[in-house]
């Protein structure tokens, strides 16, 4: 601020200044577990090369045998974590604008997601248990694709009357404008993703769902539309789109029409008309405002400069929430998620430089 300039200028950019535990985001923190694997471990595991899924009884040896085989790298993550983690890069300051809740166990893997939390400079308030441990989700990779096993262990025990209803934590919601959650903790707890959607649409504040899965959009499909009427933005890629299309009977493939009857379903808050975007990698990211959809294109990549996909579309969603919870246009929100998405992608693993380049 150069000297002379008026005192109210100063004000003015004081108040625009984003207070702590203004983003929220609850869902599965996860340890991911991550390697280049061949053709064979998929063919063993009976994988496909870009999905996600939940681990199986057939799985349980995968994670030992993952470890053993192959060059492993550990990193905090969990989907919802991840775009917490990425919001909060892309503001820098101050510390702990993003808040996130889930559960872990009290063991090895569980230190390490508190430090890592830590060190992203995310308040992670874990709901802490010892029967079940830290929940992985190991990450197999070849070529550009990249396949998601899930093992939620203590992620699935996440407790709505041990934790979300605290007094402590519950402030900790009501501070907060805008909230995020993704789609896979339908499978965990939905009367906690109900408790804090209907907070945010009694005070009129935003409340974001990510679709996150094909299985999501199929077998969690009453849990899903039990929350949808309060979704104020709904995110999701073009092959979830295309699935959730299918079960709601939309009779239609093609991404815009889907994007305009996903945005037209019922919804409680109506001072909030709902926003869609749907991404579809490489493809311009659709967005619904009103009647209008507009396609934006991603950032330019070469293919050879792509280390991993895996937490693309996090990093998209973590991008477009720091600038909307600074009240930032939907077009610059939409910029820095495609930013986010295209510095992740040329990195293992969820993580990213010490600053962003977003301007």
């Amino acid at each position: 601020m150069a000297e002379g300039e008026p005192k109210a200028k100063k004000i003015k950019l004081e108040e625009k200044k984003l207070s702590q535990n203004a983003l929220f985001g609850m869902g599965n923190p996860l340890l991911d577990i991550i390697a280049v694997v061949d053709k064979d471990f998929l063919d063993k595991y009976g994988l496909k090369p870009n999905d996600q899924i939940l681990a199986e009884d057939k799985h349980k040896a995968l994670f030992d045998d993952f470890v053993k085989k192959f060059k492993v790298e550990y990193h905090a993550g969990g989907s919802t974590q991840n775009s917490m983690k990425i919001a909060q890069w892309m503001i820098q300051e101050p510390h702990k604008v993003s808040t996130f809740f889930g559960c872990i166990g009290t063991d090895k893997f569980g230190a390490i997601l508190k430090k890592k939390a830590e060190e992203a400079h995310v308040d992670a308030r874990y709901y802490e248990q010892d029967e079940e441990p830290t929940g992985t989700c190991a990450a197999c990779i070849t070529g550009d694709n990249r396949s998601l096993v899930a093992n939620l262990a203590a992620a699935n025990c996440y407790k709505k009357d041990k934790h979300l209803d605290l007094e402590e934590n519950w402030k900790l919601v009501e501070k907060a404008k805008v909230y995020y959650i993704a789609g896979f903790f339908l499978t965990v707890s939905l009367e906690s993703i109900l408790k804090v959607a209907k907070h945010a649409s009694e005070n009129n504040k935003i409340f974001s769902l990510n679709l996150s899965a094909p299985f999501i959009c199929q077998f969690f499909k009453e849990q899903l539309m039990k929350v949808m009427p309060y979704v104020d933005i709904l995110f999701g890629n073009e092959t979830e789109a295309a699935t959730f299309a299918r079960e709601q009977g939309f009779e239609t493939e093609d991404i815009e029409e889907i994007a305009k009857k996903a945005q037209n379903l019922p919804k409680v808050n109506k001072k909030r008309p709902r926003i869609v975007v749907f991404t579809q990698g490489k493809d311009g990211t659709i967005l619904t405002k009103g009647d209008k959809v507009t396609s934006f294109p991603v950032l330019a990549i070469e293919p050879s400069d792509i280390v991993d996909t895996n937490g693309a579309g996090d990093a998209f969603v973590g991008g477009f929430l720091s600038q909307l919870v600074q009240e930032h246009p939907l077009e610059q929100c939409i910029r820095a998620g495609h930013y986010a998405a295209n510095v992740i992608i040329r990195r293992t693993g969820c993580t990213f430089p010490e600053k962003p380049d977003f301007h």
